[in-house]
């Protein structure tokens, strides 16, 4: 272990401000109000061991740890998505609008999430947030949320068929991600699963042979992060409504009505209207909201999952009731903005941010490029974007930053791609390769 030097009478290191009189400076006393005085001592610690080290001055340490101070007390860090990627999971999904951030803060204090101001009683959680998902999906007869998809998927088969079958397309059994596979996910809730048919065809006639007592019910899920062509054949919704019991689909990317950009995207209107009993589907995703899972169907089937003791386990907490309604009555989701973005105005964007950048001496080009809908959507669906093209570098210097910027690399340059990023970030990520170029 490296031991640090000696402190000699000349060293300027005797210069260097105790602990308690830098907490007393009035910049860090208001900042440990608001981060709490454990985040800010740490920051003063750290600027201390470098004045001890010789990187800044003794007569700084002060203003290094005010400047190292994090933006809030959670070890989260705003990121800019230039990815091309408009739903990266590993960014968390969907961003939220400014009409669901502004709900979440509000729902942050006490609210009504469970009671009746007019009688002082108790009312049935998240009600307003239900009625909105009704509103925009007509043919559902009644909604329940959760906190995730596979989270509405596992309370369908505890609560519709415990011990009982489910009966599945083998060409459905896929793994949704983070190595969590269909087939675990409904094994683990004691329900039996009954594959039908082969990997590439399956058709009415399989399901129809293995309907029995012993069935729970008929689930369809849709392989949304990969495609099957060929010589392939899927049994659709209306193919299995005359089995005497009840359908499960599970449309994955939260699509609730089409959308003519994705044509062979499912969504919850057309797959209920079709005839199915139940949809699940996650909130993250194409909806553009919180992370959470959507139940939407027959009131009865919804009621029994409601009501199952399950069900208090997978609830959701009023801040993601509130983005989930400002979510759907709100304005458009930033998902949706992206996804719908012009390719016209993503070039203009790209060569101003490029010829900017150039005037700095930075090596900054507008090039072309190709977005993805990501989190398991719309797979196979290209969208034409723009970007701005550094050297490689980049990648990592700008990871680094305030706001971090995540692009991807491509043949030896950083990618910037603008199609997920709002225009009014444009200024953070000019901010940020400024920033960086000298690094």
């Amino acid at each position: 272990m490296e031991r640090e030097a000696p402190v000699t009478p000349g060293d300027g290191r005797r210069r260097i401000p105790r602990t308690d009189v830098l907490l007393a400076d009035p910049r860090l006393t208001a900042a440990a109000g608001r981060l709490g005085r454990g985040v800010v001592k740490a920051a003063v610690v750290a600027a201390q061991r470098r004045a001890r080290a010789g990187e800044i001055p003794a007569d700084t340490v002060a203003d290094a740890a005010v400047a190292a101070l994090p933006g809030t007390a959670s070890g989260l860090r705003a990121v800019v998505n230039a990815t091309g990627v408009l739903l990266h999971t590993n960014l968390g999904r969907a961003p939220l609008s400014a009409a669901a951030r502004e709900a979440v803060l509000l729902a942050s204090g006490a609210t009504d999430v469970e009671l009746d101001l007019a009688t002082g009683t108790r009312a049935r959680r998240g009600r307003s947030a239900l009625a909105a998902l009704l509103e925009r999906v007509p043919p559902a007869g009644a909604a329940h949320v959760v906190n995730n998809g596979a989270a509405a998927l596992v309370l369908a088969a505890t609560a519709l068929a415990p011990g009982r079958e489910i009966i599945v397309s083998r060409g459905e059994l896929v793994e949704i991600g983070d190595g969590f596979r269909i087939p675990e996910l409904l094994a683990a809730t004691g329900a039996r699963l009954r594959e039908v048919g082969t990997t590439n065809r399956t058709s009415p006639e399989d399901y129809a042979a293995a309907v029995g007592d012993e069935t729970g019910f008929v689930l369809k899920v849709h392989p949304s992060n990969f495609r099957m062509t060929g010589f392939t054949r899927a049994a659709e919704v209306p193919e299995l409504t005359g089995l005497g019991v009840p359908v499960v689909v599970d449309i994955g990317s939260g699509l609730l009505a089409p959308d003519p950009l994705l044509p062979d995207e499912p969504d919850a209107s057309g797959r209920l209207a079709a005839g199915a009993d139940l949809v699940t589907a996650s909130g993250d995703k194409l909806l553009g909201g919180p992370q959470c899972g959507i139940v939407l169907g027959r009131d009865d089937l919804v009621r029994r999952m409601a009501r199952h003791p399950l069900a208090r386990a997978l609830r959701v907490d009023k801040m993601t009731l509130a983005a989930l309604e400002a979510t759907l009555r709100g304005p458009r989701t930033p998902t949706a903005e992206a996804l719908h973005a012009d390719a016209a105005v993503l070039r203009d964007r790209a060569e101003r941010l490029a010829a900017a950048l150039r005037d700095e001496g930075v090596d900054a080009r507008a090039v072309a490029s190709e977005a993805a809908v990501g989190g398991g959507g719309a797979p196979g669906v290209v969208l034409p974007s723009a970007a701005v093209s550094l050297p490689e570098p980049y990648a990592a210097r700008l990871r680094r930053g305030d706001p971090a910027v995540m692009g991807r690399v491509e043949d030896g340059r950083c990618l910037l791609d603008l199609r997920a990023v709002p225009e009014a970030q444009d200024t953070d990520i000019h901010a940020a390769v400024s920033a960086r170029k000298g690094i």
